[in-house]
């Protein structure tokens, strides 16, 4: 797993990947945050918080990681690597857990340099530190955790094709609907009484409910479960087409 890993890193950062993910992140929260003018900028709007931050993250990465993840399997099967991969002493899981947890790692290091925006918010308050550091905090863990969710449905949307731009759609639809597809469905006409308990099945629910600086374990044990299952289904995904070439 281990060596998927960091072959998979290393790939980001041998070409331009990595880092225009990480630079696409930080510039577009920092156009809307200081430079467009709106109710979304810091200065127009008068409030020094980092809800713009929250608000967009979530659309960005909705982008960003499919545009990580479309090639981790497809590539590899329209190269024919897949099977060089399958040869070798690693499990299935293993080679989905260390190219899932390199599009994480990726997500994480997009993360970091977002301090740099809580520290400029925490200075820029008419009272300097009066900023909900409960609330920043767990809104960065359910951020991280949202972006684990979608890197899980994107290495399972490239495992379905050999077609990266087909596995890019497929993820962003899935991501799209994993973040507002539930909400949307919970107030179709007919499903009142169920509509909660419909929105709960969706991220955005939890992810509102980390921003709030609320760390519940049944929020974590949420993503975790929707990560293992997708990366579960990855893994029959993977072991059909192996299994329909041996034979």
């Amino acid at each position: 797993m281990f060596a998927v890993f960091r072959k998979e890193i290393s790939g980001f950062f041998s070409s331009l990947t990595g880092y225009i993910v990480i630079a696409v992140y930080l510039l577009v929260n920092s156009l809307f945050m200081w430079i467009f003018p709106g109710e979304w900028n810091i200065f127009d709007s008068g409030y020094a918080g980092l809800d713009t931050l929250f608000f967009l993250s979530p659309w960005i990465f909705l982008f960003l990681v499919p545009a990580v993840t479309m090639r981790m399997i497809a590539e590899e099967k329209r190269l024919g690597t897949i099977e060089l991969i399958f040869s070798r002493p690693i499990s299935e899981r293993g080679i989905i857990w260390g190219k899932y947890l390199a599009s994480v790692a990726l997500v994480l290091l997009a993360l970091l340099p977002g301090i740099i925006y809580y520290i400029s918010v925490f200075m820029l308050g008419e009272v300097p530190g009066n900023l909900d550091k409960g609330g920043t905090l767990g809104a960065y863990i359910g951020l991280f955790f949202l972006a684990s969710v979608y890197a899980s449905a994107g290495i399972f949307a490239s495992s379905l094709t050999d077609n990266q731009v087909i596995a890019f759609i497929l993820a962003v639809f899935l991501c799209f609907v994993l973040f507002m597809g539930f909400d949307s469905v919970a107030y179709l006409p007919g499903l009142k009484h169920f509509d909660e308990t419909i929105i709960r099945l969706g991220i955005n629910e939890h992810y509102k409910s980390m921003s709030r600086g609320v760390i519940d374990i049944r929020d974590i044990i949420y993503f975790v479960t929707v990560i293992v299952l997708f990366n579960e289904s990855t893994r029959m995904v993977l072991l059909s087409r192996h299994w329909k070439r041996r034979s």
